[in-house]
This record gives C-alpha cells, sequence and structure tokens, in this order.
C-alpha cells in the first residue's frame, strides 16, 4: 500500500475539528492487554459510546513486549522487533499480527465497528534495536539506508544520552539532523499507516522530555500521508503556554499535566493549567492539518489497574461520586480531548450516564 501522497487533494477534511473522543487502555490495562480484550471494549464503545462521539480506541503502551516472566513496564530485551528495528505486535497477545499484518486485522475490525483506530508510540528507537544494530529501512528502495556511500544502522541514530527518563531502559532519541535518522521515522509512521492507524500518541517527547526535533519531523512525515493520522503528544509535565505555544502548531492534543490517576490530588491540579492555556488562546488552536487541543488526560473512572502495573483491570476507581462529577465538569469546559480509561465491560450506570451527559459533551465540543 502506498501512503506517501505526491499531490494533496483540493479537498480534506479538518483533523480534530473539535476535542477528540474515545477510549484508551491504559488506565484499565496498563500494557498488557490483549487482542481479544481490546475488541471486546472496542465492540461494547461502538454499541454504547459511538452515539455520544467516542470514536477512537487507543492500544496504548507496549504493545510490543512480550507478557512472560521477567517482563515489565521497564524491562529490556523482552520486545518484538522486526529487521529495521521497528516495533511490531506481540503476536502471542496480537495473534492476527502473525505473518507480518501488524495491526492491519485490528484496525479493520476497528473501521467496521465505525470507530477508528490508535496506538501509543515511544520516542525515537529502541534500546534493544540498537543493541542488536538492526539495519534503516529506506521506504524510497525497500532496501537498506544508504548515504556517503555506505550503510546506516541503529547504532548510527540512537542517541544513548538521551534515553527517556521514565523508561531509561526502552527508547532513545534519534539524531534527527541525519537522513538515517529521519529515515528511520518515516518507516515508523509508514508502516502505521500501512496498518490503518487513524491515531498515534506519542509519548516521552514533550514536556519535561521535550523533543521538539523529534515532533517537528514527524509532523512533517504525517503531512505527506494519504491517510490521516491525528497527533498526539505526552507527557505533560512541566508545561507552560510558551512550550505549549511551540508544539500546537505541529499536533493536535497535547497534554499538559503529568498523568492523572484516581485521587482527586490529581484532579486538583489540573484547575490552575487549564486556566493558563485557556488564557493564552491555545484552546483549539491551529494544529497539524486542522485544530489542536490541550489535554488534560484520560478519564480514570469506572474499572482499573494501577499504574505501569502487569495486570489488568481488578478494582474500582477510588473517587466519589462528586469528585467523578467535578473531572468531567472540567475537562469539558476545558474543552479536552475525553479519553475514557475504563473498562468498559463492567461499565455501571452511573458511570455511562455521567460520560454521555448530552450538556456536558455540547460544552466540550462547541463552548
Amino acid at each position: 500500500m502506498r501512503v506517501l501522497s505526491k499531490t494533496l487533494p483540493d479537498v480534506k477534511l479538518e483533523h480534530a475539528s473539535s476535542p477528540p473522543r474515545g477510549w484508551n487502555s491504559y488506565d484499565s490495562f496498563s500494557w498488557t492487554i490483549s487482542e481479544e480484550e481490546f475488541l471486546q471494549n472496542a465492540q461494547i464503545i461502538s454499541e454504547r459510546l459511538l452515539s455520544s462521539g467516542y470514536e477512537y480506541v487507543v492500544v496504548d503502551y507496549l504493545w510490543y513486549r512480550r507478557k512472560v516472566e521477567g517482563a515489565n513496564a521497564d524491562s529490556l530485551g523482552f520486545d518484538v522487533i522486526d529487521e529495521w528495528g521497528r516495533m511490531v505486535p506481540d503476536p502471542d497477545r496480537w495473534p492476527s499480527s502473525r505473518g507480518g499484518k501488524g495491526f492491519t486485522e485490528v484496525a479493520k475490525k476497528v473501521h467496521d465497528m465505525g470507530l477508528k483506530f490508535g496506538i501509543h508510540v515511544m520516542r525515537g528507537i529502541s534500546t534493544q534495536a540498537v543493541n542488536a544494530n538492526t539495519p534503516i529501512l529506506d521506504i524510497t528502495t525497500g532496501k537498506a539506508y544508504e548515504a556517503g556511500q555506505r550503510n546506516w544502522s541503529s547504532q548510527d541514530i540512537g542517541l544513548k544520552k538521551r534515553t527517556c527518563s521514565w523508561m531509561q531502559n526502552g527508547f532513545m532519541s534519534v539524531d534527527t539532523t541525519l537522513g538515517a535518522g529521519n529515515a528511520f521515522l518515516r518507516s515508523l509512521y509508514t508502516q502505521y499507516a500501512e496498518w490503518g492507524v487513524d491515531l498515534v500518541k506519542h509519548d516521552c517527547v514533550f514536556g519535561d522530555d521535550l523533543d521538539i526535533n523529534e515532533i517537528s519531523v514527524v509532523s512533517d512525515i504525517l503531512k505527506q500521508l494519504d491517510q490521516p493520522i491525528l497527533y498526539s503528544l505526552s507527557p505533560g509535565t512541566g508545561v507552560t503556554p510558551e512550550l505549549a505555544k511551540a508544539v500546537s502548531g505541529l499536533a493536535n492534543m497535547y497534554r499538559i499535566t503529568a498523568d492523572d490517576w484516581d485521587s482527586w490530588g490529581d484532579v486538583a491540579s489540573h484547575f490552575n493549567v487549564s486556566r493558563d492555556l485557556a488564557a493564552a488562546n491555545l484552546i483549539g488552536a491551529d494544529g497539524l492539518l486542522g485544530k489542536s487541543w490541550p489535554d488534560l488526560d484520560m478519564l480514570p473512572l469506572g474499572w482499573l489497574t494501577d499504574p505501569a502495573a502487569n495486570e489488568g483491570p481488578h478494582r474500582a476507581s477510588n473517587r466519589t461520586a462528586d469528585e467523578q462529577r467535578t473531572q468531567i465538569t472540567l475537562w469539558s469546559m476545558a474543552k479536552s480531548p475525553l479519553m475514557f480509561g475504563g473498562d468498559v465491560r463492567n461499565l455501571d450506570n452511573a458511570i455511562y450516564d455521567l460520560i454521555t451527559n448530552a450538556v456536558l459533551l455540547e460544552i466540550n465540543s462547541f463552548s
């Protein structure tokens, strides 16, 4: 499938014309979700939440990590990569990916449900690929990237001094001043488009982990794809209006806080930053091929897991009913993307009524 566009059509739908809405697997499954569990949630979202605008279903991090003894959120050597050093789904958890299919079959099933499919990706290149010194794919030739009369590989582009601060065994930045570094990133996002991905959540590139060079390169790559892909940035620790202005035109949504879990303190920390981003006129500002939206993070309501856990949903949210109402009211007033995080297979009526409240959703989209 050819995904690079040489000529743009006269009319393109605007990306993220209103704050995106959907479901993300992290709050309920951490990194452990399987294809079966994901599609079960997607089917329920299609049947019960799509009519309220929840159209994206997103696989959060480490879908390529084998769920075996010794593997965890920052382990090394347990990831599935292809010959070009690119992450591919763990075939034991995602059996339809076997035979080099990646997420193609999952994306098709999601699309057949009337939904859009998203994935989480990390900054740069994996430590595992760099250690293996995998070659870099040149998508224009289908062969190893060559420049200066030599082939380039992962160890040429990986910046070992710029590992992800909270996943140091996992990923590092790539050198975007090199043609080889750009070729690697292009090979990644071209593959995501070939799989049928509609949203990419790019992590460890924003906030205190800012990598503006990689964000800029990826944003430019996404502009050239035939497959429209919404671009989301994370995390948001330490974000200021000035920092947000640097990326708002390059993306469609970007986190402006640290991870939001199910404590009142996490909600309380969102009020001031929401005020500051609104005062800076950044809500609904021009973004990548459309609009961009400051993102207050997912809604950890309903049936959840724990941060970076090695298990799926096993407990109810710790927030009181009043705290839950306050959270979604603030998110709606701030016009944040609404990404529900609970396991919808165990969605009670109170939470359902809250996240489908017509007045709040009207405020979220059109206030």
